[in-house]
This record gives C-alpha cells, structure tokens and sequence, in this order.
C-alpha cells in the first residue's frame, strides 16, 4: 500500500492533523527482524489494529468502481471476488480491474493467488460454493482439512480426563459452528458430526487401556457379557473399534450430547 496515497485519502476525510500525524507514525513504525529494526516504506503493519480500516479507507475506491462498472463481488479486507457470467468477461475484468488497482490504488495484486476460475473452484473466507446451476453456499475444502486437523490434535490419545477434552473441543466448536453453521449443505455438517463422535469413541477406547477395565466398562454400560469380550478380545485397533454396532449404541449421538458435544444439525 502506498504510503502518500493512503494519507492523501486520509487527508479527504479527516482535516484533523493529530490523527493524520498518528497515522503516519503508525505506517512508518518499522519493522523488527532478527533483531534490527527495518523501516517501512509502503504497506501497513500486518496484525496492526488499524491496518483493516486503512485498507478499506482505499479499498472503497474499488468498491465504487466495481458498482459502476455493475459487478457483482464480495470484498473483506484485501480479499474479493469478482463474479461474471463467462470466461471471456471474467478475463477481461480481470485485466482492467489489475490495472486499476496498481494504476490508480497503487497497490500490488498477487498473481500468485489471484485467477480467473469457476466460483466452486475459488474460495473466500473459508466458503465456497456447489457446482451446477442451483449454486449452494459450502465450506471450502482447505477449512474442512483445517477443522479436521484441530479435531484430531484435541482428540489425540491423552493423559487428560474425558471430560477435559470435551471443554476444549466445545470451546472450539462453538466458535467453528458459529461461523460456518450457516452453510447451505447440511449434509457436510452431519458427516462431520459423525467423524467427531467416531473420534471420540475411539480416544475413550483408547482411555481404557487394559482389557479388564474395558470389559468392566462395557458391561457396567449394558453391553452383553459375550459380546463384550468379544469386542474386547479383538486384534483390531481402536479407529477401526470406534465403527462397531456395539459402540455406537453405547455411545450414541444422545450420550454424547449430554456430555457436551454441541450439536452440528443445521437450525431452520
């Protein structure tokens, strides 16, 4: 971002010289790597608390000039997408928006994560959409892998109590939910609700340790003694384990929502 641009922006809404002042100290605070203090010359502070608004104090310049230009978009921060209705138009918006932004914003696009490409191809803030027609809203397949990993790094086979890790995963559900519940195919939301109790099956499999206590355990829960110690005596390993009848009628969803798990069902 260039610096004189930004200011002269600033200067358009804010005759106030204290906070221009301020502003520009902020910009040109530096940097510190490996120990030295590197000047700034363009950009603003990544992380900076003031770095959003002066980005959409020049991105608005964008937001009008895709309006005239009758585009439809979805900007957040320095993140937009374009949408057109073919090929050719989406090549050419995107030749004469690149040279509007580092012509006229001054600005640097980055080639290297900026395309022409179908909307279910591209993403924007952890959404993307279904292909077809009829286009729904999804999550996007990097945020999945992304929620998948964090499930799997609080699940992982521990020395904490059950319980523990269940008030870390709620803790981070609630959040996930938050945002990404109001996506438009449920169906994702309720494979992943399953994979989350199959995770957890597994983790208190795991818990239990010893054939002794998992037999007890099983059977202390209304498991047939027989089959029981069969499900006890089985070579197999506890993921495969967390996929069996047994375990999942001792262990059902309604268990697991008494416990804590929130619930991952889309609310009409």
């Amino acid at each position: 971002m260039n610096h004189d641009r930004l200011m002269s922006r600033l200067g358009e809404r804010s005759a106030d010289k204290r906070v221009r002042w301020i502003v520009r100290r902020f910009l040109q605070a530096g940097v510190m790597e490996h120990g030295v203090l590197t000047p700034t010359r363009e950009g603003t502070p990544q992380g900076g608390p003031l770095s959003p608004l002066l980005a959409n104090l020049v991105l608005d310049e964008l937001d009008r000039e895709l309006d005239r230009r009758g585009l439809r978009f979805v900007r957040y921060a320095d993140d937009c997408n374009v949408y057109v209705r073919s090929e050719r138009a989406a090549m050419r918006a995107f030749e004469n928006l690149t040279g509007f932004i580092e012509g006229i914003l001054k600005l640097k696009v980055n080639r290297a994560k900026s395309a022409v490409a179908r909307p279910w191809q591209r993403k924007l803030l952890g959404f993307s959409f279904t292909p077809g027609q009829k286009a729904k809203r999804r999550i996007a397949p990097k945020a999945l892998g992304k929620m998948k990993d964090r499930i799997r790094e609080l699940t992982r086979q521990s020395h904490r109590r059950f319980q523990a890790v269940m008030t870390h995963l709620r803790r981070y559900l609630a959040g996930w939910l938050g945002y990404f519940r109001f996506c438009e195919t449920p169906s994702v939301l309720n494979e992943l609700e399953q994979w989350t109790r199959r995770r957890l099956r597994c983790l208190i499999w795991q818990q239990w340790k010893r054939s002794a206590r998992r037999f007890a355990e099983l059977v202390r829960r209304g498991a047939d003694r027989d089959e029981a110690a069969k499900l006890v005596g089985s070579s197999d390993g506890a993921w495969h384990l967390s996929r069996t009848l047994l375990l999942n009628q001792l262990f059902a969803r309604a268990w697991f929502l008494k416990h804590g798990l929130p619930s991952f069902h889309v609310c009409s």
